[in-house]
């Protein structure tokens, strides 16, 4: 089974994530957004298993930072990867990947379900 944990070091709910999987004895490799970045086909392939809604984090200060008619335009799947692509900081974290599986943010109750323990 191969696990990614994908996200950016100094966010809370990765640093989290990372705290359950490390406590739980479960290996995995982390990808770092700032420093690996992300593709295309990554998000492409998140975006069959969650919605774009979903990976898209309105929340943060990197969406309230964006100008408003870049915010407006994002209405699709397709236009939420582009400023996916463009900004990596805005894709909710932290993405968790097993295998062809993928669950979005952090929460101990989740996990526990998605690793069935």
């Amino acid at each position: 089974m191969a696990i990614t944990l994908y996200g950016i070091p100094n966010c809370d709910q990765v640093k989290k994530a990372r705290t359950w999987l490390d406590g739980h004895a479960i290996p995995y490799r982390f990808h770092d957004f700032k420093k690996a970045g992300i593709t295309q086909a990554l998000i492409d392939g998140w975006l069959q298993h969650v919605g774009w809604e979903v990976l898209l984090n309105r929340k943060g200060t990197t969406w309230r930072g964006l100008p408003e008619l870049r915010k407006a335009a994002v209405i699709d799947a397709a236009s939420a990867a582009a400023v996916m692509l463009e900004s990596p900081s805005i894709v909710k974290r932290p993405v968790l990947q097993i295998d062809g599986a993928v669950h979005v943010g952090f929460a101990d109750a989740d996990y526990r379900l998605f690793f069935k323990k």
